[in-house]
């Protein structure tokens, strides 16, 4: 079967990427807006696109009718945002902040989510979560009426010092973490179950060299 997503119905192509490209990790972002208040909302179109510079890409979609939502105008606005990773034990936190509040509510405090302040940027950082990354917008391209995808840049990763195995070579304990990712509709996974496998070099492969 081939869909062809130029012509079908926009909510099909939403289910054919989202119940493929699986497990899609949980951006949940904070950012503050021009008044000073706060937002928080999490989001699975997300991934990181690099480390030279270190960058991150997040996926937006607005609402029809009401438009862009806090997150994103508040990053179109001040082009400052932090992204919080989440764990299994913040998963009803994070689900609260997902409701699709009136613009103005502060997810945070409706969440009982305490924070801390960031270092390069206005916007706090979730204190629960074990990761979190100060961003600052590199580019934002409108790619629909209600769908904006932000480029920004990492400026500083902050992880739990309970999860550094060693600090000076960032070596982490990864399944320590206990993240979680998005499946698809209301399912998610536990990222903690994996399996190791070696990258082959082109000698191994070929014999070429030995």
């Amino acid at each position: 079967m081939r869909y062809d997503l130029d012509q079908v119905a926009e909510p099909i192509a939403y289910k054919l990427l989202a119940a493929t490209t699986i497990p899609r990790p949980i951006a949940w972002v904070v950012t503050k807006g021009r008044d000073g208040g706060l937002n928080a909302a999490p989001y699975s179109f997300f991934n990181v696109m690099g480390s030279n510079p270190p960058t991150l890409a997040l996926g937006i979609m607005g609402d029809p009718k009401r438009g862009f939502k806090d997150t994103a105008q508040n990053i179109l606005d001040t082009g400052e945002f932090v992204v919080n990773l989440v764990p299994e034990r913040l998963v009803q936190k994070m689900n609260l902040t997902s409701a699709d509040a009136p613009r103005g509510v502060d997810e945070l405090a409706f969440a009982g989510l305490e924070t801390l302040p960031s270092t390069h940027v206005a916007p706090p950082r979730i204190a629960e979560s074990p990761v979190s990354y100060e961003c600052r917008a590199l580019s934002s391209v409108v790619t629909g009426p209600n769908q904006v995808v932000v480029i920004g840049r990492v400026l500083a990763v902050h992880i739990e010092d309970r999860f550094l195995l060693d600090a000076d070579r960032a070596h982490i304990d990864t399944n320590a973490l206990e993240l979680v990712a998005r499946s698809f509709g209301s399912d998610y996974v536990r990222t903690r179950d994996t399996f190791s496998l070696a990258r082959p070099t082109w000698a191994q492969l070929t014999g070429e060299g030995s």
